[in-house]
């Protein structure tokens, strides 16, 4: 913040002394003008007509140069902007495809995770050279181990939900599936395959991630959906959104399709946002579905809309769950508890209930109703 300040100062006091400079040099001009011209008008040389003429054409003169002060700084300022962006164009990536990398195998997908420790990029890995003086690194983040040595199975065509407490790890599962990042140790495989083999573009082909924020374009509803599947035909789209439980909602619209939903859809309620983002995916039909929170902050009506899109999107496919709200994940095949990076626990509803131990504490907390004898 320093170091912003210190060069905003500069290019205030230099954009200052170039105003200050065109100033004088103008007042200067002007009074040489009257003073000469004055004198070649008293002997006859000029007119007293060309004198004001050319008085005049000099405060015409005046603007544009005054202009120019300002100039400089913007384009001062475009060029910093401009080797900051190419700072940024120019990191290396940290997460590539591979030279030999293939495309993800035909049929269904199962996704499997061993032994997988995991840590989030330091500041050295990610930070501009150009921030490296200024920037501070969070003594408390750096090199803290997100994952533990987590191992577990989804089986093609199963349901496995994701529980646990805020910040232990599981949406950082999700984006190691979706190979957002490389994992410190370990593997994590799609069909049997290493991610870490496979094409980026095939394997987010092959997988559909709804988050608890889906994010729509100031765009159409249209563009929104055909961003999933550009050659979708109508009957592709109207298909979709039976499914995602949104059709009548669009059809009541007075332009329908080609409503705009403004900027991050603000014009939708949550809800709604949702069950767009589910037709999306259903339009996309990945073979592996991900869903992180897709039913947090929505109220009891939407839910309902929304669980009936879930069914639709996750049926037949691979898929994962990440959930707070226990009552959307009783009926998966395999439900995990994770703990500060760890499985704590693992199996069905019902015998994770028997078990007593911490999704059963999960459980009772939201439905302490429901568990508790009368």
């Amino acid at each position: 913040a320093e170091q912003v300040r210190n060069i905003g100062v500069k290019m205030a006091m230099a954009n200052r002394w170039f105003f200050t400079a065109l100033t004088l040099v103008a007042a200067l001009a002007t009074a040489i003008t009257y003073g000469l011209g004055g004198s070649l008008v008293i002997s006859g040389v000029l007119t007293l007509g060309t004198l004001l003429a050319l008085v005049g054409l000099l405060a015409q003169l005046y603007g544009p140069l005054t202009a120019l002060s300002n100039v400089r700084v913007e384009v001062m300022t475009a060029l910093v902007s401009f080797e900051r962006v190419f700072e940024i164009l120019d990191l290396p990536p940290l997460v590539r495809d591979a030279p030999d990398a293939r495309a993800v195998g035909p049929g269904p997908l199962g996704v499997k995770l061993e032994g997988v420790w995991f840590q989030y990029p330091t500041a050295a890995q990610v930070s501009l050279a150009s921030l490296e003086s200024i920037a501070r690194e969070d003594p408390g983040q750096a090199g803290a181990d997100v994952l533990r040595g987590v191992s577990f199975e989804v089986p093609a065509g199963t349901l496995t939900a994701l529980v646990g407490p805020s910040g232990a790890g599981k949406t950082t599962v999700s984006a190691l599936v979706n190979r957002l990042y490389d994992v410190s140790d370990g593997a994590v495989l799609v069909g049997g395959d290493d991610v870490r083999e496979l094409q980026l573009q095939s394997l987010h082909q092959a997988i559909g991630t709804v988050t608890q924020d889906a994010h729509l374009f100031h765009d159409t509803i249209r563009a929104n959906l055909l961003y999933a599947k550009p050659d979708a035909t109508e009957v592709d789209l109207l298909a979709a959104c039976r499914s995602a439980q949104i059709a009548d909602l669009i059809g009541a619209l007075p332009g329908g399709f080609d409503t705009v939903v403004g900027d991050r859809g603000y014009r939708l309620s949550g809800g709604e946002k949702q069950r767009i983002a589910l037709a999306r995916l259903l339009l996309k039909a990945p073979r592996i579905v991900i869903l992180d929170e897709a039913t947090a902050h929505l109220d009891s009506e939407s839910e309902v809309a929304v669980q009936l899109a879930l069914d639709s999107a996750l049926e037949g496919r691979t898929s994962i769950v990440i959930a707070h709200r226990l009552s959307t994940i009783r009926r998966a095949d395999q439900i995990l508890v994770v703990v500060d990076g760890q499985i704590a626990e693992r199996g069905t509803h019902e015998e994770l209930i028997t078990a007593g131990g911490a999704y059963f504490d999960l459980y009772e907390a939201q439905f302490a109703d429901q568990v508790t004898p009368n």
